[in-house]
Parts: C-alpha cells; structure tokens; sequence
C-alpha cells in the first residue's frame, strides 16, 4: 500500500512540473492525454476559457467497432482521430501535455498518430 502511495505522488509532482510551463490559448490549446489500465483519452482544451474544444477516447464510437491489434495501435488510433476532429475545426497547432505520465508507449503513441494526421506541436 505504502509503494502505491509513492507511484501516485509522483505521479503528481510529474503533472503538477509538467502543466506550470504549459497553458493552452486560443491560438495554440492544450492535447491532454490520460491512460487509464485499459483506455486512453485525449482532449484539447483552451485553458484561458476552460472550453474542452475536441475530446476523443478509446470508447469512441468511431473507434468503438474497429478491431484493435493491441494498446498502443489503439492509442495511435486515438491520436489520429483527435487531430482529424481538430483539424476539421481549424485547429492546427497544439501544445502537447502529457500529464504526468512519462512519453513512451502508449503516451508517445498518441502523439505520433496526431502528428501523423496532420497537427503540429
């Protein structure tokens, strides 16, 4: 229990390091991404609003009856989908945020699907 407690404080102070040099705007939002066990989720926010412009998850519906080969193509199919709904609401340049958790796998996943589908970071 008590190394549980410490993989979340960490954790904690990677997301609290991470968001004080990040702030999304109207010109240029925040892709937040969150993984959970079994899902991933990706979100663009503009943080001077609190708006959530796009937000796409492995429980899509788009993505929802898409056999998928394993987590990481899974994640990269979140990323695409993400930038795809951003693009299509002219948003083409995107602050990454990778929210603590650390960039590879799954996290780096959705990064390389957006960028592959046309958002710049």
């Amino acid at each position: 229990m008590e190394n549980l407690a410490k993989k979340k404080s960490a954790h904690l102070k990677r997301k609290k390091r991470v968001r004080k040099r990040i702030r999304g705007l109207e010109n240029r939002p925040r892709l937040s991404v969150f993984r959970s066990a079994s899902h991933i989720y990706a979100q663009i926010i503009v943080d001077t609003t609190g708006r959530t412009l796009v937000q796409v998850s492995s429980l899509s519906p788009e993505l929802k009856g898409q056999p998928a080969a394993g987590k990481v193509e899974q994640a990269k199919k979140v990323g695409a989908l993400a930038a795809q709904k951003a693009l299509a609401q002219g948003i083409a340049q995107v602050v990454f945020d990778r929210n603590g958790f650390l960039y590879h796998g799954r996290i780096k996943a959705v990064s390389e699907g957006a960028r592959e589908a046309g958002l710049t970071f």
